[in-house]
């Protein structure tokens, strides 16, 4: 039981430092140097599209950053609707990528320009998960089964819920003389 909860501190703990310095991730593109060529003892980064080092990293941070906020969002979120997350994060690591693929290729086509249109489809598919997660959910707090209610001809807006139903339904196929049921109905209120 310790080794579960110290465990769960120190996963909490990262989670809580990453936070944090989220400020500080964003702010590291300071360091990098201003002009198109950043040379260092391990490679050599070349900036094509933004001809310019410190704007390059200056737009990878700013779509990181709020990229890994929403995964640990995304992570540690106990909420029913947690798929939703993933379409803001599907839609910076979109921008992260065509970010990267134009500073480093130049290819000619620039990619962020429709975004919306390429991630409609995952928009979409997400969405309609979250919805029927919702309905799942919903259908088993309150028990709820369209085809009863359309077999019972009972409305959803209803105040009395199935079990007062059952005891209606109940109470009216049991064979009393007049005075018994009316006895009976009142006592059940």
């Amino acid at each position: 039981m310790t080794q579960e909860r110290s465990k769960f501190l120190l996963t909490g703990s990262i989670i809580a430092i990453c936070i944090a310095f989220s400020p500080y991730l964003f702010y590291l593109y300071e360091i990098f140097p201003s002009g198109p060529v950043w040379e260092n003892s391990f490679f050599t980064y070349e900036s094509k599209y933004y001809e310019n080092v410190l704007t390059a990293a200056w737009t990878f941070l700013g779509k990181l950053t709020p990229l890994l906020l929403l995964l640990i969002w995304f992570f540690t979120c106990k909420h029913w609707w947690y798929h939703a997350i993933l379409v803001p994060i599907i839609m910076y690591s979109y921008q992260l990528a065509s970010a990267l693929y134009e500073d480093l290729y130049l290819g000619g086509v620039v990619i962020d320009t429709n975004q919306l249109i390429y991630l409609a489809p995952a928009f979409i598919i997400i969405l309609s998960l979250v919805y029927l997660i919702r309905i799942k959910i919903f259908d088993r707090i309150y028990g709820i089964d369209l085809s009863e209610i359309e077999r019972e001809n009972l409305s959803p807006f209803s105040p009395l819920s199935d079990k007062d139903y059952k005891e209606i339904k109940s109470f009216q196929q049991e064979t009393k003389p007049e005075d018994e049921i009316r006895e009976d109905y009142y006592v059940k209120l």
